[in-house]
């Protein structure tokens, strides 16, 4: 049997933002030769604790945060289902069924962690049930992220949802350590912008929308290529659309005729990454108007995502 020691950390980890990655580098240099597992929460334990009140929307898939915690230094991803027989756990009991058969040497949470049936237990229950286990507990100071407009916040998934919510993506890729990204599957949408010379890929996703309005994306494709994109988020007010939408135009995409180049025209998967925010929605007099204005939405698109492409060749992290 391998007794090899582990560092562990508990949480639901959405976004994996800098705070996670803090824990993740904490749980690294307490491991040593061992591994560092993150056990993450999935779906949001609210949603079986509180039915009748919705989960905050992921700011990621579960497949999505997996590969950004293993990024961020774990060797293993566990996901711990939310059931009603694992949320009633005393303390004592999360600990024994949950942590122990990992042997851990240590765990390592933020300061507001809480675990246990009715949240009964935080960082001080799990430090004194580590001292009778045979494992330390080291408590991670919160992450502070200065926003362009010179606030400090502390890294969170609930200020992240947050400054997407509210259109804020620079601001949402400083507390997170990288763009905002949006995932989903490319459907059939309504076929208008090819006939304006302005074709989309219409993407169907389960995470948060930024809020409504005109961005600057950097979108990758299934094979790794990747292409600067100009994405409206919204409903269409100047064809009367009702239904929100998130609608990507591909601009600088190797073409295939009316697909892109080695994909079918449907199906495939594309993640945006949300670079920069360009302007509000607006209901235009006419497709003429629209489309000068989706020509300038491009070509500012395109020199947002040159500009950053500028940036990284010299080194430097833009303001």
């Amino acid at each position: 049997m391998d007794t090899t020691r582990s560092a562990i950390t508990i949480g639901v980890f959405d976004g994996v933002h800098l705070g996670h990655r803090a824990l993740l580098e904490r749980a690294r240099a307490r491991a040593g030769d061992g591994p560092v597992l993150a056990m993450a929460f999935d779906p949001h334990p609210r949603a079986v604790l509180r039915p009748d009140a919705p989960a905050p929307p992921p700011l990621t898939t579960f497949d999505r945060r997996a590969d950004l915690l293993l990024d961020a230094g774990a060797d293993e991803v566990l996901r711990l289902e939310p059931t009603p027989e694992l949320l009633a756990l005393a303390p004592e009991a999360f600990v024994d069924q949950m942590l122990m058969p990992h042997a851990p040497a240590a765990v390592v949470e933020g300061p507001d962690f809480r675990f246990g049936a009715r949240r009964a237990g935080g960082v001080d229950t799990l430090a004194e049930l580590g001292r009778a286990r045979g494992f330390a507990v080291e408590v991670a100071e919160p992450v502070e992220v200065d926003l362009h407009d010179q606030s400090l916040v502390r890294a969170s998934s609930s200020i992240a949802r947050w400054l997407v919510s509210y259109g804020r993506v620079a601001d949402a890729a400083r507390v997170l350590g990288r763009p905002y990204e949006l995932a989903g599957a490319v459907v059939r949408g309504d076929r208008r912008g090819r006939t304006i010379g302005f074709p989309t890929a219409n993407i169907e996703a389960s995470t948060l929308r930024p809020a409504e309005g005109v961005y600057a994306c950097l979108a990758v494709l299934p094979d790794g290529r990747s292409c600067a994109a100009a994405a409206n988020i919204g409903s269409r007010p100047t064809f009367d659309g009702t239904e929100p939408r998130v609608e990507a135009h591909l601009i600088d995409a190797p073409s295939d005729g009316d697909a892109i180049a080695g994909l079918p025209e449907y199906g495939w998967q594309v993640r945006l990454q949300f670079q920069a925010y360009l302007r509000d929605q607006v209901r235009f007099g006419g497709v003429d108007a629209l489309a000068g204005q989706l020509a300038r939405d491009r070509d500012r698109a395109l020199r947002v995502i040159e500009s950053l492409a500028a940036y990284r060749e010299d080194g430097d992290v833009p303001a």
